[in-house]
């Protein structure tokens, strides 16, 4: 017996397209939005019907439906706030100017606080609307009939009542951003139109109030402890500048004048000391300059002409006046001329006068520089005296100027620490940043429920349900549906595709050449025909991973194109558990296989021929009791190697692989074993556990027929217009 040359699925694949640089698979792989929609065409009833679903369960949720009434406030959220006193709050000047600002205050207008103060401002607790439209009526009863109870299982009752209402409105509220801008619109949604309006008014409202009260709030604890910082600075204050007076009049400082720099530090400029001193000194400056003039007038006194004597001068005067007489007269008369002598006299008196005159003044002089020279050396010991005592003031105004320094230090935190705390105390003052634009009214209309779109969201639910159970039942189904998946999956060559025929007798239509079903096994053999160096395998067996998959008429077909060849083929019907050949053609199966393999060594004698073609058909025979005990033995080989012998091909048609040891024994004796496999029915899983057992029996799986492919498998290009019928097990005329 000739030998399958062992080759790969993409080898086999490329010896029967005829090239070998294309595989079996196709030259392209189905594009994944036109394979879901030729799921969504195959299940086009479950879509319609999920569809048809939903939109009758929008409608009727829809008229069931409580009319909802939407109330809008329209506020405005500043970054910053107008101050009207100028001062400063406890918060950064950017405070308002951060990324997450905005977000904080959406987050504000949704907090579980602000819902509280609205539920208590609005007391909708007792409120009859708010009962009406949110508190159900074993609520309402409830609280009625424990509204008078003052213990603490009601009041527990009370909170929860109350955090009931807390979470309605929660509920309720919807806080939208106005994109681009700084308004937010603030709705509540409720059954009574006025009842939203007014929620929603209250609760802007109380967003401001809060929004003031937080601010206020901010400043209780910085007020709080400038208050002790403020006190303990105070007592501090008092010390130092008690330190600092006592200080100055131990030492005996008297400070005239101070200033204070631009650094708040006090500088003493003038002392009574410094005054003193420079006051003396400009004295002294004084008496120096008096001193040497009057020296200077001393040493100068002894020449007449430098008399500083008005007295003098008028007397010398005076007697030029009578020189010049007497000497006029002179050039008259002789001295001893009355006149002349009366002129002498005269002189000589003036003479006498001003001497003494002179004299008088020389002695004053002397006495005022006399008097100078002690009045300047009284000064210079004062001035000496009050520069040792401002040397010494020096000295201590270093320890002066440290209790200076602390008093200034001290106070300037005193009055930072008091000015802050009155900033503190007004900073509140400022406008809110938060103002109301367009207050709530009642809605004329209800917001929901909107027919239209409720319809629409329905729509698109069952569509979504509808894609989700389509892509579940596509995910469910693991069928071969793409004979690619043949080699792609199970690593098989795929030696051709069987479409379903509308005709059920098989044997008609194998039997015109034209025939779509004799096409595909013509096509089959001729793939089979590159499998080996000798053309199609002498001898091989047709099995399927369980019955009705069309091994049978595929075993018959094979059978038939190959004797129409001229050949000399046997088909042997080895499913000796449910025979289909005989049925196909119409033969007795009295005698058979069964008979050989358990003793009749005559198997000619059971050889059927067909008239019409010259087909040798060796039917499978009565039932054995046990067929896997029959095929065990030597006597299926034996019968192998007398039929390749006789026969040019010999066909087994054999059992399923799943379930039954049939198939693996019988794989021992031929050549290569083909696999039949139905499209849209076996599971991928059984088929490659039915390969996987054939391998491990050491059989040559050579490739794999797909049968039965109908228009569902047209997206993969393998649709046909026919379609048959059969099965194992069925009538005759339709088995396999």
């Amino acid at each position: 017996m000739a030998n399958v040359v062992e080759q790969s699925p993409e080898e086999i694949g490329s010896r029967i397209t005829g090239g070998g640089d294309h595989p079996t698979t196709r030259l392209f792989d189905t594009p994944f939005l036109i394979h879901y929609l030729k799921s969504l065409l195959k299940y086009k009833y479950v879509i319609l019907m999920i569809c048809v679903g939903a939109l009758v369960v929008g409608l009727v949720a829809t008229l069931l439906a409580t009319p909802q009434y939407t109330a809008t406030t329209r506020v405005e959220i500043s970054r910053e706030q107008d101050n009207v006193t100028n001062v400063e709050g406890v918060q950064r000047e950017d405070a308002g100017k951060s990324l997450e600002f905005y977000q904080t205050q959406y987050a504000l207008l949704e907090a579980r606080s602000l819902a509280s103060r609205v539920a208590r401002t609005l007391n909708l607790a007792r409120d009859p609307a708010f009962q009406a439209a949110f508190i159900p009526a074993d609520k309402e009863d409830e609280a009625a009939t424990k509204s008078g109870a003052a213990t603490d299982k009601a009041k527990n009752e009370q909170d929860e009542r109350f955090q009931y209402i807390v979470n309605v409105l929660k509920g309720n509220i919807e806080v939208s951003p106005v994109r681009g801008s700084s308004l937010v619109d603030i709705s509540f949604t409720s059954p009574d139109p006025v009842l939203s309006a007014k929620i929603a008014n209250a609760w802007s409202a109380q967003f401001i109030q809060a929004n003031l009260d937080r601010r206020f709030a901010s400043t209780a604890d910085a007020r709080k402890f400038l208050e002790q910082r403020l006190e303990q600075l105070r007592s501090r204050l008092e010390v130092s500048e008690r330190d600092l007076v006592n200080y100055a009049e131990d030492r005996r400082i008297i400070s005239l004048s101070s200033t204070e720099g631009a650094d708040g530090k006090t500088r003493t400029e003038r002392t009574l000391v410094a005054t003193d001193l420079e006051a003396l000194n400009s004295a002294l400056s004084q008496a120096t300059a008096d001193r040497v003039r009057a020296e200077s007038l001393a040493r100068t006194s002894g020449s007449p002409s430098q008399t500083p004597n008005n007295a003098v001068s008028g007397l010398r005067e005076k007697r030029a006046v009578v020189a010049s007489e007497y000497a006029k007269l002179l050039s008259q008369f002789e001295p001893e001329y009355p006149t002349a002598k009366a002129l002498q006299s005269q002189i000589e008196a003036l003479d006498r006068a001003i001497a003494r005159e002179e004299t008088r003044s020389r002695s004053a002089v002397n006495d005022e520089y006399r008097a100078a020279v002690a009045r300047e050396d009284n000064l210079r010991s004062r001035v000496n005296l009050l520069k040792s005592g401002l040397m010494a003031q020096q000295r201590d105004n270093i320890q002066y100027n440290i209790y200076q320094r602390e008093v200034d230090t001290n106070r300037q935190l005193y009055d930072g620490l008091l000015q802050r705390y009155k900033e503190i105390g007004v900073a509140g003052v400022g406008s809110n940043n938060v103002a109301v634009v367009d207050p709530a009214r009642p809605p004329e209309s209800p917001s929901s429920p909107n027919l239209s779109l409720n319809l629409m969201l329905a729509l698109l639910a069952g569509m979504g349900i509808s894609g989700a159970v389509v892509f579940t039942l596509e995910q469910m189904d693991q069928t071969l549906r793409d004979p690619n998946d043949v080699t792609r999956v199970l690593g098989v060559a795929l030696l051709g595709n069987v479409p379903r025929s509308r005709n059920t007798d098989m044997v008609g239509d194998l039997r015109d050449p034209k025939s779509m079903i004799s096409e595909a096994y013509l096509s089959i053999k001729t793939s089979l025909s590159f499998l080996t160096d000798h053309g199609v395998p002498r001898s091989f067996m047709l099995t399927s991973s369980s019955p009705n998959e069309g091994k049978s008429i595929s075993s018959f077909a094979l059978a038939s194109i190959l004797s129409r060849a001229g050949k000399s083929v046997i088909l042997v019907d080895a499913d000796m558990r449910n025979p289909s050949v005989s049925g196909l053609v119409e033969m007795s199966n009295e005698e058979g296989l069964t008979n050989y393999l358990a003793g009749n060594d005559n198997w000619a004698d059971l050889v059927l021929t067909m008239e019409s073609s010259g087909l040798k058909i060796l039917a499978a025979g009565p039932t054995p009791p046990n067929a896997a005990e029959l095929l065990a033995g030597d006597r299926m080989k034996q019968l192998m190697d007398e039929l390749t012998q006789q026969f040019d091909h010999v066909i087994l048609d054999c059992p399923p692989v799943l379930g039954l040891a049939d198939a693996p024994l019988l794989s021992a004796v031929v050549e290569c074993v083909v696999f039949t496999v139905e499209a849209n029915r076996i599971k991928m899983g059984g088929i490659e556990t039915a390969i996987r057992r054939l391998r491990s029996a050491n059989a040559h799986v050579i490739g794999a027929i797909v049968t039965k492919l109908g228009s569902e498998n047209s997206d993969y290009g393998y649709g046909y217009g026919y379609g048959y019928g059969y099965g194992y097990g069925a009538s005759s005329e339709n088995k396999e």
